[in-house]
Parts: structure tokens; C-alpha cells; sequence
């Protein structure tokens, strides 16, 4: 038997350890606690930038889309040329398309080293490509148009929803978002296996932009939908889209890889994507789409449409209130002739509705049928005419788009009902609540809840949907009680360490599996705190550049609290301040900490703290800091104006191209410009006279224009310059005052 006085000291032991080991475990939970706080604020500020930037995006879409529903072209070039400069994904017909694709005409030099394809593509061409991109080559030229080009017709013969069995194969992999990370693409294929007849694959849209290997995934992924059509499924991503091309890279990166042959690629590829199908359904039970749904997503009308009339799903086609007027009119069969003021009877140039010819008899269906679709063919060219539509590629007979006469009683979409439901699946995002509204924060799609997901799954007898569109840290998470998962396959998408990606296999069972992964090797060699502090490092300096470029508007903000011009403001009233300004929607009092010094009397000197961060960001140049923060707040924005002028993508803005833009932006400002003035105004742009304008001469006009009027205020108004001159600049004016 143990002595008492053992016992008591080994008590004494046990309860010391016992305390402690209750200490370290507190000590502990409160450590991962903070770390996990600041990983939710590190993932909310980086997500919070990117919808902030898709949100601007759309507003520049609309913004153009509105100069030019009012604009009216003096001449019938001016017109031609601004209806297509920003319409750069044009449709053509088929003959014109393989005129313009003519890869035939590309000579392979001896000395490339490459791979090479040929048609009808084998798997030895897929290994070939893998293994090539693996060394960093490139696909010449040829091959990559000739690819498109297959791709584009294979993918016309496709139906809006593709239709995917698993009893034709072991398992089904849907893959997320890849965003030109190739390294991802690789892995999945390392872990999961190379599509074959017994390995299916659905690729959930969002392969290019952002990452540098966009065409490169393009090239793999087409290529094995071109050998294995009933193994790999594509689906067409909010990224699949010309007018997001503009801003998020990928057009760049395509024109920078291929100068000599970039504009004949960017256009098979627009045509390419607006052919991909919109959605996949697996055992007729689960859907995979991009984006999400709506409470008025239809999955009929979805099967229907005719998917390629929407080559970028930002614009829709919007028309005058005038001609809208006159459209209402001659539907509605009414005299196309009115009198003007003075009495006059006006000629419409509008075509007249074509009479249908008489049918000819039920009995004789073929006979009847042939009739039908006469008819219908005429009734469609002649409301293209009176709707402006030009003639796109001629229509064939798929899948899609076939007519048939039980179609003929069916219901009929208008535009405008269409586009919101190819939108609404590209770009929408589920939110916990009840209910569907609008998503403000994409500025595009709507905010789904649980509710829209139970409806659309009961409708359509269905038992969860697959979306992407959404980094998430695990590289997946399910929400709305299982019934949507979002899954993700871009690992380190905001910062290296930040998110794992992933990808799910489904069974016959339809019971998801997933694989997750992390393509950078430095990710696997950081701890997790280190891992935490690399990423919210990235994310602060990001933050603090876009607080930077908003200076101006936070002084002003600040003065609100500032009555007595006292320079101080007190930390709560910071936060509100800032929020009210940028619109992120983020936790400013929990970050204020690593944004803001602390003071002992709990103010802020706000101005010292806007010095610092100007410092910060002040280039060598030493550029005047409000220049630098209207660049800083504006320089996305003018490369996607650039782009968007660059029509023909040469990286360069001909004469021509400013001159009709200027006259664009002039003609919404009521200004009158004369030729001379605008002129004048692009020789003093090109600064290196060489008879084009690039970005960098681009973006020192601003900077110049910017200056001149800081140095403009304060100067009385008798110094003004020649009047053409002012009106010319007035339009540079009025592109600074709506990018803000």
C-alpha cells in the first residue's frame, strides 16, 4: 500500500498536470480561433476585390452599351464602324468563317519542334500535347485554328444541356474553375486518370482568364472532347465571354503568345465559346452548371434556345425608344407612312411583312412541312431586317435547333427572357436565406436560396446541383442542406496557400467523393500559420492600394466626422467612413488594427494615415500622389477601354479607331467636335509618332489631361486653349468624371 505522503504528492502531480494540460488546451483553441479569424477576413477581403472588379466591369459594359444605343452616326462607315467596335466576337457566315480560318494557308517551318496534330485526332496526339506543355512549348499556329475549327463544328452538333450516364462508365469527375492554371489541370489528370471510355469527365466552365495558360488548357481540353465526344462534357463559364475577356487577361496573353496569327485564334475562340453548351445532366439527376439558378431558370426554355445568339452575355441588344416605337407599330400591322409636321407623308425604309403563300394540304406532310419551314424562314429574315439584325452564320439543323411542327404551338421567348436565362446560369451565387434578388455584389445573376433549390429540384426531379463560380477554401462546400455543391479546381487562386482546389467523382450511387489538392509545391512546405501570414499579407497590400485609390473620396468622407477641421476622427467613425466609400462590405472594425496604427486617445489622424499609404504606393517617378491614386483607381478600367477602342487587338489604337471613339464619348456630351480638334488631340497623344497610340501613351494622356486640369483649377477660366481643343479634351473629361 502506498504511503500517504506518496499519494498526496502524486495527487499534487496529477492535478498540476491536469491543470496545465486544461491551460494548454485553452491556450490552443484560442490560437486557432485567431487564426481562423483572420483567414475568414483575409478570404472576405480578396473575394470582396474580385466580385468589386467584376461589379465594374459590368458598369463599363453598360456604360458603352449606353454611348452607343445613342449615338447617331453621320455617315454609314461611322455607323459600320462603331457597331462593330465593340461587338469583336461577330458572328460570320460559314463560308466567311473558314475563309477567315484558312489554316490550310500556314506553312509549319522545318525548324519547329512542336507538336504536331492531325485529323481525326488520337490519344497519342492528347500525350503528345501533355507532354509538350510540359517543356513549355507551344502548338504552332495551324494547328491550333485547325483544332478550333473542329471543335467548333463538333460542339454545333451538341444540345444546350448535354446528357451524361454512368452506366456507360466506372464514375463521372466534374471539375471546377481552372482559370489558366495548367499546373491543376495536370494534377487532376496525375491523381484521377486521363479521360478514356471508362473515365468521364465534366469540365464546369471558367478555363480562361486570370491564370497564364489559358490557351493551353483550351488546346487539352478540346482535344480530348474531339477523341473521347462521349467522355468529356464542356460547359460554358461566366469567363467564357469576349466582353470579360477584355478585362481578366486572357485576350492579352493570347495576343502576346501569337502576334502574327492572335486575331484569327481570339476569333475562332469567340465563336468557339459561344457554342459551348450551357449546362450537363447526369443520370438525369444531377445538374451541373456553371453559375446557379433563379426562381424563373427553365430548364425547357434553356434546351431550346438557340445558344450562340449570345456571344457575350453582358451585352444585350438594347434599341432607341424611337425605333422601338416603330417596331410596336409595324407588328401590331399598323401604316408604316406617317405625316410629319408640315403634313408630309414619310416613307418608312422598313421592309414589309412577307405574306405566307397558301398552305397546301395536311394529307401531304412532307409537302406541308416544307411549307412550314418556308414560311418560318421568311417570318425570321424579315424580323431581322426590322430589328437591324444583320445576317449571322447560316443556321443549320442540330440538335438545338430543330424545328418541328410540334413546335409550332409551343410557347415563344422574347430576347430579353432568354438572355436572363443563360445569365442567370452563369452568373448567379446561393445565399443562405430565403428567396431570389438580385446579386449586387457580381452586379450580374441573382442570389438564390434554399427555397429556389427545392423548387427547381422537385420541378425537374432532381436530387442536388453541381455549380462552380466560386473559390472556396477546401476547394468545395455544400450549402442549402446538401442540395448544392459548389466545387472549385484552381488551388492557390488569390496568393499561393490561399485555397486548396478539388474535384468530385460520382458513382451510379450518385454519392459525391472528392479529391482535393495543392498544385504550387511551396504550399505544401508552410506551416499553417505561415501559410495564413503570407496570404494576409497579399491581401492587405491589396486592400490598402484600393483604400490609396480612393483618397480623394475618403478625405471627404473623413470631413463628414470632422466638423472642426481638426484632422482627427475617432476609429468608429473610420470604419463607417471607409465602408460608405469603397462598398466591400467588410468588417473594417476587426481589420482596422492592421490597416490603422492604434492611438492613445483612440483618434485618427486620418491625413498622416492617407500620407503613409501614399508613400506606400508612390512610384520612382514620384509621381504627384492624387495623379497616382486616379490611376491607380482607374488603370483596370482604361485597359479595358483600350481594349475595347482597340478593336482589330493589335495592341495599338489606329487614328481612325480614337478618332470615331472621341466622336462617341463627344456626341453624349453635346459637344461638338470638329475633325481638326480631334486631330490635334491623338498627335499629341502619340508622343513617339509612329501613327498609333499604345497603352502606355494611352494611360499618359490620362495622366497628362489629369494634370492639366489640377493645374487648370488653379488658373482663372481666361486661359483656356482653343475652343476645338477644349471640346476634344472635354470628352478625356468626361471618361475621368464617369470612371470617378
Amino acid at each position: 500500500e502506498m504511503p500517504s505522503s506518496k499519494r498526496h504528492r502524486l495527487f499534487w502531480f496529477c492535478s498540476l498536470a491536469f491543470k496545465a494540460a486544461v491551460l494548454i488546451q485553452r491556450w490552443y483553441r484560442r490560437y486557432v480561433a485567431r487564426l481562423e479569424m483572420r483567414r475568414r477576413c483575409t478570404w472576405t477581403i480578396f473575394q470582396s476585390i474580385e466580385y468589386a472588379c467584376e461589379q465594374d466591369q459590368i458598369k463599363l459594359h453598360n456604360f458603352f452599351s449606353y454611348l452607343m444605343d445613342n449615338f447617331t452616326p453621320s455617315s454609314s462607315k461611322e455607323r459600320d464602324f462603331i457597331s462593330r467596335m465593340f461587338i469583336s466576337g461577330e458572328s460570320f457566315k460559314e463560308a466567311e468563317l473558314e475563309k477567315y480560318c484558312d489554316y490550310e494557308s500556314l506553312e509549319v517551318p522545318d525548324s519547329y519542334t512542336g507538336p504536331r496534330l492531325s485529323f481525326p485526332l488520337l490519344p497519342d496526339h492528347a500525350t503528345a500535347l501533355l507532354e509538350a506543355f510540359k517543356q513549355k512549348q507551344q502548338l504552332h499556329a495551324r494547328y491550333v485554328l485547325n483544332l478550333l475549327h473542329e471543335t467548333r463544328k463538333h460542339l454545333k452538333q451538341l444540345p444546350n444541356i448535354s446528357h451524361v450516364s454512368t452506366c456507360y462508365s466506372e464514375e463521372v469527375t466534374v471539375c471546377g474553375d481552372l482559370h489558366g492554371q495548367l499546373d491543376d489541370l495536370f494534377l487532376i489528370f496525375y491523381k484521377n486518370g486521363l479521360p478514356s471510355p471508362s473515365k468521364s469527365y465534366v469540365f464546369n466552365g471558367d478555363f480562361v482568364d486570370r491564370g497564364k495558360q489559358s490557351l493551353e488548357i483550351l488546346i487539352i481540353l478540346f482535344t480530348f472532347l474531339l477523341i473521347y465526344p462521349k467522355e468529356v462534357h464542356l460547359n460554358r463559364g461566366n469567363h467564357e465571354d469576349h466582353m470579360v475577356n477584355l478585362r481578366y487577361g486572357f485576350l492579352v496573353g493570347l495576343m502576346t503568345m501569337s502576334r502574327l496569327h492572335g486575331k484569327k485564334i481570339l476569333k475562332m475562340i469567340q465563336n468557339v465559346f459561344c457554342w459551348l453548351p450551357l449546362a450537363t445532366l447526369i443520370d438525369q439527376k444531377v445538374l451541373v452548371i456553371h453559375g446557379g439558378v433563379s426562381d424563373t431558370t427553365d430548364l425547357d426554355m434553356l434546351e431550346k434556345i438557340q445558344r450562340n445568339k449570345f456571344i457575350s452575355v453582358l451585352r444585350g441588344k438594347k434599341r432607341k425608344e424611337s425605333n422601338r416605337n416603330v417596331e410596336i407599330k409595324e407588328i401590331n400591322g399598323e401604316s408604316q407612312a406617317e405625316p410629319d409636321s408640315a403634313g408630309n407623308e414619310i416613307t418608312s425604309s422598313l421592309p414589309s411583312q412577307p405574306r405566307p403563300t397558301q398552305a397546301p394540304s395536311m394529307t401531304n406532310r412532307v409537302e406541308f412541312s416544307r411549307w412550314v419551314r418556308q414560311t418560318v424562314q421568311e417570318q425570321i429574315e424579315w424580323c431581322r431586317k426590322l430589328v437591324d439584325i444583320s445576317d449571322s452564320e447560316e443556321e443549320e439543323l442540330t440538335c438545338s435547333s430543330l424545328v418541328s411542327l410540334t413546335d409550332l404551338d409551343g410557347p415563344c421567348w422574347t430576347r430579353q427572357e432568354e438572355w436572363k436565362q443563360v445569365s442567370d446560369i452563369l452568373w448567379s451565387d446561393p445565399m443562405p436565406q430565403e428567396g431570389c434578388r438580385e446579386n449586387t455584389v457580381r452586379g450580374g445573376g441573382c442570389y438564390f436560396g434554399p427555397d429556389v433549390t427545392g423548387k427547381i429540384l422537385e420541378k425537374y426531379n432532381l436530387q442536388f446541383l453541381i455549380r462552380s463560380h466560386e473559390c472556396k477554401q477546401e476547394g468545395y462546400e455544400f450549402c442549402h442542406n446538401r442540395k448544392v455543391l459548389t466545387i472549385f479546381s484552381a488551388s492557390n487562386y488569390y496568393e499561393i496557400g490561399s485555397n486548396r482546389g478539388a474535384y468530385v467523382k460520382l458513382g451510379p450511387d450518385l454519392v459525391p467523393h472528392f479529391v482535393q489538392y495543392q498544385a504550387n509545391k511551396t504550399a505544401h512546405t508552410l506551416t499553417m500559420t505561415q501559410r495564413i501570414s503570407r496570404v494576409e499579407e497579399s491581401a492587405f497590400r491589396a486592400l490598402r492600394e484600393k483604400l490609396f485609390a480612393h483618397t480623394s473620396a475618403l478625405i471627404s468622407a473623413f470631413k463628414l466626422y470632422d466638423k472642426d477641421n481638426t484632422g482627427k476622427i475617432t476609429l468608429s467613425n473610420w470604419a463607417t467612413a471607409v465602408e460608405s466609400v469603397l462598398h466591400l462590405g467588410l468588417p473594417w472594425r476587426m481589420l482596422r488594427p492592421q490597416l490603422v496604427r492604434s492611438t492613445a486617445d483612440g483618434m485618427l489622424e486620418y491625413k498622416s494615415w492617407l500620407d503613409d499609404l501614399a508613400m506606400e504606393q508612390r512610384s520612382q517617378e514620384h509621381i504627384q500622389s492624387s495623379l497616382l491614386e486616379v490611376i491607380y483607381r482607374n488603370r483596370s478600367n482604361l485597359e479595358t477601354i483600350f481594349r475595347i477602342i482597340d478593336r482589330d487587338h493589335s495592341g495599338l489604337i489606329s487614328f481612325e479607331e480614337f478618332h470615331q471613339t472621341w466622336k462617341l464619348f463627344s456626341s453624349h456630351m453635346n459637344i461638338e467636335l470638329t475633325d481638326d480638334g480631334i486631330n490635334d488631340l491623338v498627335r499629341s497623344i502619340d508622343f513617339n509618332k509612329d501613327g498609333n497610340i499604345d497603352f502606355n501613351e494611352f494611360l499618359e494622356a490620362f495622366r497628362h489631361h489629369i494634370q492639366c486640369l489640377v493645374c487648370k483649377a488653379r488658373r482663372t477660366a481666361s486661359n483656356l486653349t482653343a475652343e476645338h481643343n477644349h471640346s476634344s479634351r472635354g470628352a478625356m473629361a468626361f471618361v475621368i468624371n464617369f470612371l470617378g
